[in-house]
């Protein structure tokens, strides 16, 4: 694990952590440039949009797509606090982001090694370097905060 990539989900962290104001699960991404400046940021935005696309991967790469110009973000790398579903994934593969790097596993719905490997697909056109596991303990604490919250509510 390098540095840059513990402070990448040190920010998708901290991005995470505003849509608990929201009510939303808090899972938080950045897109960093070929330099590693974040150039967009983005949370999960499913309950204020009303729409099941809004994960933060997709709003994310959607803000780094404007913010570049382009929808190729080439060279760009996504850091997430939770593995990407297969509609995520398959939005990165897509993009063709050069690196996806993550925190907490999902096995119950990762397609980024857990339960599928959607981008490392040989028969698609593009396969990012995939780096996982990256302050693990801190967004899998994260999310079962929110759902432990969410439970002692009734709400689940």
């Amino acid at each position: 694990m390098i540095e840059s990539d513990l402070a990448a989900v040190g920010e998708a962290l901290a991005v995470g952590r505003v849509a608990l104001g929201g009510g939303e699960i808090p899972v938080g991404a950045v897109v960093l440039d070929a330099s590693g400046t974040v150039i967009a940021s983005a949370h999960n935005e499913r309950e204020a949009r009303h729409d099941p696309t809004a994960h933060a991967e997709v709003v994310a790469l959607q803000r780094a797509g404007a913010a570049l110009g382009t929808w190729h973000l080439v060279g760009c790398t996504l850091a997430v606090t939770l593995e990407p579903c297969t509609m995520c994934a398959g939005a990165l593969v897509l993009a063709r982001v050069d690196r996806v790097v993550f925190g907490a596993w999902d096995p119950k719905a990762g397609a980024v090694g857990s339960l599928w490997d959607v981008v490392r697909d040989r028969r698609l056109n593009h396969r990012p370097e995939v780096v996982g596991g990256v302050r693990a303990e801190e967004c899998a604490a994260l999310l079962e905060e929110f759902f432990a919250a969410k439970r002692g509510r009734g709400v689940l």
